[in-house]
């Protein structure tokens, strides 16, 4: 009972370790802000002057720039108020920002702390309608710690409140709030934020609530591509997307074959690194099979049972932490969690070369079998699945590589992912009953044991260094004015491009056409780059002239109207582009 106790400790270690996607999200702090609308009397009355407030908290270790940050580059915080007929805003009060000083900044920031109320002083015409009234209202922030500025959120909360004669008695209320803000001295807001083009077209409004992936019904996504393309490689997708033909790459047609196979024998390898193939001899004798077995067919079915154990094993963990990361393809695209599976595979990579030691393998001498036991298949399958778990410092950092790569496959809508931690141990459980039939012959043990391992690590640390430098350009792409990408945009709408999905896509039914479909934030510098070259290049402009071309403001891939399109569209990051007929 000990020793199980300790096998299922060590099995969820590699759980807890393979898991690391997840994880490593849910460590970051909760950057969704709560938002609290206010009202300082219990109705509005007609004819009257009314102050709203929007409270704004967030978790405590976080801030965001104030409405006006010194830094140009840093993305202010602003209050949008969309009133209904009869209700006019006159002026938002934003709250006095405090200073923050920041190592590395030669001035100190202009911040709001984690909870601040910003007022709003509206005017109710004396002929409005009567009743409840929704008055729509939208907070655009990124939130920042003392060493790390997030994506940019918007959160929406509206004022419901209920619109009464201009004679009807009212209650004050949340007069402690309101005495607080310095009505009299804000800013009158803009007639629409420039940041926020897609805002400028009633109909937008048709696909918001999450229906932007519904408002897709009945047309089909041809192609999909994303990130910043040359013009070249812009038209080659488009030709392919209107000739229907769907690249071939190594995810696609042959692709998940060659994959396979390779991992299949990336599990054969394992079997001759020095902590493997010294061992196999040992093992077989344990569990009876080999020169013990009696005959050949007993000790093929013996090292068979012990190979499939393992395969069975590795599938099973695979599966439990592939399914429950199932949110990867999106947290693919934050800069900081390629900078956590860059430095898990540096340390994997370093095990690899003995620099550190990941080896579960020494809790398996708790395991001392009956020898009347010997030659069954239950011990055999048993000795199998201990192998699995308690993985030696050779196997140990491939496994959780595998499995990682699998979780990022799998996102990308690779069903065949789901398999590859199988065949990792489908193919290290290749030579178990040959070798227990006594039908091959091990390779000496030497030191090139140690060079396959080292090999391995080549491997692990080239991974390494691919997130590292994905987690780079995911950093640069956000080093980007967001006022520059919001005035390209308006740039391309005033081109002809639509910034209402239900306009574009209702224009497209009516006349036939096929659609782009450009999905873009504030925060996206490729965006900016596409948007002034690579769509204004004469080629690809005359490639799109009989499209309906739609500009959707993606601004928090982690929103679910914005999550549920770019999985509709198996789009990864931003930019992002679909052609649709």
């Amino acid at each position: 009972m000990r020793f199980l106790a300790r096998a299922l400790l060590v099995a969820a270690g590699l759980l807890v370790v393979g898991a690391a996607v997840p994880v490593l999200r849910a460590q970051g702090p909760k950057l969704d802000a709560v938002l609290t609308p206010l009202v300082d009397s219990s109705a509005l009355r007609a004819g009257s002057t009314v102050r709203l407030a929007m409270r704004v908290v967030l978790a405590p270790e976080l801030h965001v720039q104030s409405n006006t940050p010194r830094d140009p580059g840093f993305i202010p915080t602003v209050l949008t108020v969309d009133a209904p007929a009869g209700i006019t805003v006159e002026e938002l009060v934003y709250p006095v920002a405090t200073d923050l000083t920041q190592e590395g900044l030669d001035e100190p920031l202009a911040v709001y702390g984690h909870d601040f109320v910003v007022g709003v002083r509206v005017t109710v015409a004396p002929d409005v309608a009567l009743g409840t009234t929704v008055i729509s209202a939208r907070v655009r922030y990124q939130a920042c710690n003392n060493t790390v500025c997030f994506r940019p959120i918007t959160a929406a909360q509206p004022w419901i409140v209920e619109v009464v004669p201009a004679g009807a008695a009212v209650t004050p209320q949340h007069a402690d709030i309101f005495k607080t803000i310095a009505f009299g001295t804000g800013i009158t807001p803009p007639v629409r934020p420039a940041a926020d083009p897609i805002a400028r077209d009633p109909n937008a409004a048709a696909v918001a609530g999450g229906s932007e992936a519904e408002a897709l019904d009945g047309f089909t996504v041809q192609l999909t591509t994303g990130g910043y393309q040359g013009a070249e490689d812009f038209l080659i997708f488009i030709s392919n997307a209107e000739a229907g033909v769907t690249p071939s790459g190594l995810f696609d047609n042959r692709g998940p074959l060659a994959i396979l196979l390779i991992v299949l024998v990336g599990g054969l390898a394992l079997n001759l690194t020095p902590c493997v193939l010294p061992m196999i001899p040992i093992n077989l004798a344990i569990i009876g099979a080999g020169a013990r077995a009696g005959s050949r067919q007993r000790g093929f079915l013996l090292g068979a049972t012990y190979g499939a154990a393992m395969a069975v094993v590795y599938g099973v963990l695979g599966l439990v932490v592939i399914l429950t990361a199932g949110t990867f393809g999106t947290i693919n695209a934050s800069p900081w969690f390629n900078v956590g599976i860059a430095v898990l595979f540096v340390v994997l990579g370093l095990a690899m070369f003995d620099v550190l030691l990941i080896d579960f393998s020494k809790w398996s001498t708790a395991f001392q079998p009956d020898a009347k036991k010997q030659g069954s298949v239950a011990l055999a399958f048993s000795m199998g699945a201990v192998a699995a778990l308690l993985a030696g410092a050779c196997v140990a950092p491939v496994v959780i590589q595998v499995v990682l790569f699998a979780s990022d496959l799998y996102a990308g809508g690779n069903q065949f992912a789901l398999a590859l931690p199988f065949v990792l141990g489908l193919g290290m459980a290749i030579p178990w009953p040959l070798a227990g039939a006594g039908m091959a012959t091990l390779p000496k043990p030497g030191l090139w044991m140690v060079r396959v391992k080292q090999a391995f690590g080549v491997l692990i640390l080239a991974t390494a260094v691919y997130y590292g430098y994905l987690a780079y350009t995911l950093f640069e792409n956000r080093w980007v004015d967001a006022t520059e990408v919001s005035s390209s945009v308006d740039e391309m709408l005033a081109s002809g491009w639509h910034s209402s999905l239900a306009t574009g896509l209702a224009e497209a039914r009516r006349d036939g056409k096929p659609v782009l479909l450009d999905l873009w934030a504030t925060w996206c510098k490729n965006c900016l780059t596409m948007d002034r070259t690579t769509l204004r290049d004469p080629s690809v402009v005359a490639a799109l002239d009989g499209y309906v071309k739609i500009k959707v403001h993606a601004e928090d891939p982690d929103e679910p109207s914005t999550k549920a399109l770019m999985q509709r569209l198996e789009a990864v990051g931003l930019p992002a582009y679909a052609i649709l007929r």
